[in-house]
């Protein structure tokens, strides 16, 4: 069981709501990936419309409501804009996103930290969207975030985790909850992030752009399970040199059992 601000997951996989086809084929995907946690950005829905389409489809279901502040520029927007949130859908659940820039959409360290601190203390619950910075980590952490969530590789890339190195080393500082965001492209690098001892992984892009959405939740699952299980199994190290798997002396009775 995940805990994030005394809130118990289930399920380790976490969806992003963007770039389905439609509203119905995203309940879909997200009803077979069996998450409970989804991040809608707030950009793309109209807070002062109940029947927004995604709102009203989304809140059918019994899920924790994670908005984002999507394309916010620097933490006085993204502060504007998850107060916004918070007025109009009663949540205090917040992923912090501060992108300035629209190419690269990568994270801005500062603003996220100031953001991060003035939010924290308005009461929210801060899940900032971060490079794999090792040392931010821990000023985030110190600052109060619920949870810490280092890229894997660019927002939309599907490279999966070119980050593993610092990813690492955020794992192993960690107080908090760590989630592998952005960049992950297939289950196999889901479950590499949940091998690495990451506690979930958000995915939406490599979901909502599959041939089939559906399918790919539900595979997207089981690889968070298989790498969670792989994890907590205890992995071998790894070797530069080979290692036979039959011992070098002794041969095998008739009842497969080893003689010496």
């Amino acid at each position: 069981m995940l805990t994030i601000a005394g809130t118990e997951f289930r399920s380790r996989l976490f969806l992003g709501t963007g770039k389905f086809s439609s509203s119905a084929v995203m309940a879909d995907a997200i009803e077979a990936s069996k998450c409970q946690m989804i991040t809608v950005a707030l950009r793309r829905v109209d807070l002062e419309n109940p029947d927004d389409d995604i709102m009203s489809t989304l809140g059918q279901r019994e899920y924790t409501f994670l908005p984002n502040t999507s394309g916010a520029r620097d933490a006085k927007e993204a502060i504007r804009l998850a107060k916004l949130a918070r007025a109009a859908s009663g949540t205090s659940w917040l992923k912090l996103e501060v992108t300035p820039d629209p190419r690269t959409l990568l994270p801005d360290p500062v603003e996220t930290l100031i953001a991060t601190e003035e939010l924290v203390k308005d009461g929210f619950i801060v899940l900032p969207y971060m490079n794999a910075d090792p040392i931010l980590a821990l000023k985030l952490q110190d600052a109060g975030a619920a949870a810490v969530m280092p890229l894997g590789s660019p927002i939309g890339t599907n490279q999966g985790v070119l980050t593993d190195a610092m990813v690492e080393i955020i794992i192993e500082q960690a107080r908090v909850p760590v989630v592998v965001d952005a960049g992950i492209g297939a289950p196999s690098h889901a479950a590499y992030a949940m091998e690495m001892g990451a506690d979930a992984v958000l995915v939406n892009t490599a979901i909502s752009v599959a041939s089939d959405p559906v399918a790919m939740a539900a595979a997207f699952a089981k690889g968070v399970e298989a790498g969670r299980d792989a994890f907590k199994a205890g992995l071998g190290a790894a070797n530069k040199e080979a290692s036979a798997s039959s011992p070098e002396t002794g041969k095998l009775s008739t009842d497969l059992g080893f003689l010496a």
